[in-house]
């Protein structure tokens, strides 16, 4: 892979970084958060931005940024408030960025127009007219002439014996490029101030005669005394993204062997050195880019897509200690990832394999062969449980993409909406995070669209006017449960109902329940839009977003108050790679029941088993009836039903709460299985989840506990028969 291609990439990855700062920053502040570390953090994220892209010539992506940036600072500095309407501005101004850096990673064009109209409004909003201000550094304790720095070596004017702060000296000589990439000395300056207390002096003693002046020259020198807390780290801080575009010196005052410029390119030339040695040891190159003639101090200008990625810049600091107490990381392509995973996957099938090979040679379990295999397993479940975290991720990088999908539905519709996220933190396999995107999207229009009434009708029902839309995350008996709810009126069930009979998806005379006729919207070609429009109505695709959630393993479930709104529940596993099961046998064949489904098992007795109609029967369970589902039959591995005396009964808990008993043969015992996909393979089967291999080498079938439940011949309305027949 091409380096600098590869420099290019860590940008972008760390652009999805600073973006997501920014949206959340932006919001927090919208929230009521008056914290001005929140607004210096929104700050930070665009000015890293448009410093990365100035590297990489970017120029679309640097105008915009440089006008999102100084309107920022007007915020931050105080002269400019951060009301509702000039949220509002940011926060389409934070769509538009992120439309440019993706426009920019993928090479495509973006609206020039929308992007002129909103750098307009940003503009607007400038307190000095929408003219930048010049340089202003008076409040800098600016001196127009080369201050010498002489006799600063008394100590008794800075009280050095008593004050821990630092004095540095910096030299900052701005290169043209500098400003070709739409960066400003003086908020350079202004971020230093920031730091303790700065003095400043400008050299003009290059500026030419005014006949020869070059407008895109640079001819001014900055002469500066910083007196900080900060070490010297923090202050060549404020120059990483100006250093490859200027002349700088920083020395410190007192400090013996207090490292200079060259000094400082020595420590990064060693640091790049290892990261080269590693690069070697590993066979491909590593993403950081650092050129030598940085290193040896040369003084022509660098290729423009020279950038230290953050990886590196961790590491530089962490060599000076300043990151001892944070965990270091490291950026891994995923397919080494994948790789991994895959190999531990095969590890475990082939433990399974020896252990098994074992069983059937008659070895005692005292044996050393026998002990060694129990330790191996164990060991090999840890591994898969370590790597296995490698691949989890929280939930917030799906989540951090719907404000925007809220403001923008919101502003199609006319309606005023709030989302809250919750439990973002939560962690899940990647490959599950990657495939929420689409169903959470269709979920969240269709809420907004048509779960949430209109501003006038919300309030003559006497809701607020602001409609709530609340998106959550939780761990829940080892799944991932998210939760997309809203306040709005509810389903209509007279009317789904109505239009399920139109379309002939239901007979006219159907009995059925509230929950399914909530339920009808899931079934394909079902909708409640009157007219079609660019937002799915609640129903639109629905049944896509169903099969969506089932091909991750998991199910959907609603929940519904006519007037109070509704709640989508999603329940998914927490990985696709592995699964703890119990291995059973019905009519020869091995199944893998999800561990995760089984409340308990249990041996039938003839008094507690009871039939319905010709084929259907439930099982006593401390009182409680149980619909009693014979897997064998309703896979049609047997025509004839199994006798529950010489049966095993699994009490399995579905999604949506019910219980029922799966009549098997036999169990064979409980073990961790590598999922195989089924349909990737072969073909949807149903009532089948998915496939693995056991350890002696057959493939067993997954069971789909929620399908076969569902498709069993026993309906809800026998229970009432069954207590009259028993009581």
């Amino acid at each position: 892979m091409d380096p600098m291609a590869a420099i290019r990439e860590t940008f972008f990855q760390e652009c999805e970084e600073q973006l997501a700062e920014l949206e959340s920053g932006l919001l927090a502040i919208e929230a009521g958060d008056s914290d001005p570390e929140t607004v210096n953090a929104v700050f930070r994220a665009v000015h890293s931005i448009k410093g990365g892209a100035g590297a990489f010539s970017l120029d679309d992506l640097v105008r915009f940024a440089h006008v999102f940036e100084t309107t920022l600072d007007h915020v931050r500095a105080g002269r400019l408030a951060a009301t509702p309407e000039t949220l509002k501005v940011m926060l389409r101004a934070a769509d538009i960025l992120s439309d440019l850096v993706r426009a920019a990673r993928e090479g495509t064009a973006v609206d020039e127009a929308r992007c002129a109209a909103l750098a307009d409004e940003l503009r607007a909003l400038d307190p000095n007219g929408g003219v930048e201000e010049e340089d202003d550094l008076s409040d800098l304790n600016f001196q127009p002439v080369l201050v010498q720095l002489d006799g600063l070596d008394d100590l008794d004017d800075f009280e050095l014996t008593s004050d821990p702060r630092h004095v540095f000296h910096i030299k900052f000589k701005p290169r043209p490029s500098l400003y070709a990439k739409a960066n400003e000395a003086a908020l350079v300056l202004r971020d230093l101030r920031e730091l303790g207390e700065l003095k400043v002096a400008c050299d003009a003693s290059d500026l030419p005669h005014l006949t020869e002046i070059d407008p895109e020259g640079a001819y001014l020198c900055w002469d500066m005394e910083l007196t900080t807390d900060k070490d010297e780290t923090a202050v060549r801080e404020v120059f990483e993204f100006v250093a490859w575009d200027c002349d700088l010196e920083i020395t410190q005052e007192g400090a013996e062997g207090a490292a200079s410029g060259a000094d400082a390119d020595a420590e990064v030339a060693a640091l790049l050195a290892l990261v080269r040695g590693a690069d070697q040891n590993d066979g491909e190159p590593v993403s950081a880019g650092v050129t030598e003639s940085a290193m040896t101090g040369a003084t022509e200008e660098p290729p423009a897509a020279q950038v230290v990625p953050l990886p590196v810049k961790q590491a530089a600091k962490a060599a000076e200690g300043e990151l001892k107490a944070a965990s270091p990381t490291i950026r891994v392509d995923l397919d080494r990832v994948d790789r991994l995973i895959n190999l531990v996957g095969e590890l475990v099938i082939n433990q399974a394999m020896l252990s098994q090979r074992v069983l059937e040679a008659g070895l005692a379990r005292a044996s050393a062969v026998a002990v060694g295999l129990d330790e191996l397993e164990q060991l090999t479940r840890e591994i898969q449980d370590s790597v296995m975290a490698i691949r989890a991720q929280p939930v917030k990088s799906v989540f951090q993409r719907m404000p925007r999908l809220v403001r923008e539905i919101a502003a199609i519709t006319g309606k005023s909406v709030r989302l809250v996220t919750d439990g973002e933190a939560t962690e899940v396999d990647k490959t599950v995070i990657e495939r929420l995107a689409d169903p959470l999207t269709h979920m969240i229009r269709n809420a907004i669209d048509h779960g949430l009434e209109s501003p006038e009708k919300r309030i003559a029902a006497g809701k607020p006017e602001e409609g709530l839309v609340r998106l959550s995350a939780l761990h829940r008996s080892g799944r991932i449960v998210i939760e997309v709810s809203d306040d709005g009126a509810g389903i209509n069930r007279p009317r789904v109902k109505s239009i399920a009979v139109e379309k002939g998806l239901i007979a006219a005379d159907a009995q059925l329940s509230d929950d399914e006729i909530d339920n009808l919207i899931f079934l394909p070609g079902f909708s409640t839009a009157s007219e079609i429009s660019d937002i799915s109505g609640r129903g639109v695709g629905m049944d896509v977003v169903k099969r969506s959630i089932q091909a991750l393993g998991g199910r959907i479930s609603i929940a519904s108050r006519p007037g109070h709104g509704s709640t989508f529940t999603m329940s998914l596993p927490l990985t696709l790679a592995v699964l703890d099961g119990m291995v059973v046998t019905v009519a020869g064949q091995t199944l893998v029941v999800p561990l995760t489904a089984i409340v308990e098992t249990l041996q039938p007795k003839d008094s507690e088993v009871h039939g319905l109609g010709d084929n259907a029967r439930v099982i006593s369970i401390r009182n409680k009836f149980t619909p009693l589902i014979d897997v064998g039959r309703e896979l049609s591995y047997r025509a004839s039903a199994a006798d529950p005396m010489a049966s095993v009964a699994l009490l399995v808990e579905t999604e949506g709460g019910g219980r029922s008993a799966l009549l098997v043969d036999a169990i064979q015992g409980q073990r961790q299985v590598v999922i195989k996909s089924l349909e990737a393979n072969y073909q949807h089967v149903p009532g089948i989840a998915a496939a693995t291999i056991l350890g002696d080498g057959r493939v067993a079938l997954i069971l789909d506990v929620d399908a076969v439940v569902a498709t069993s011949r026993v309906e809800p309305a026998f229970f009432d028969d069954a207590m009259a027949a028993v009581g």
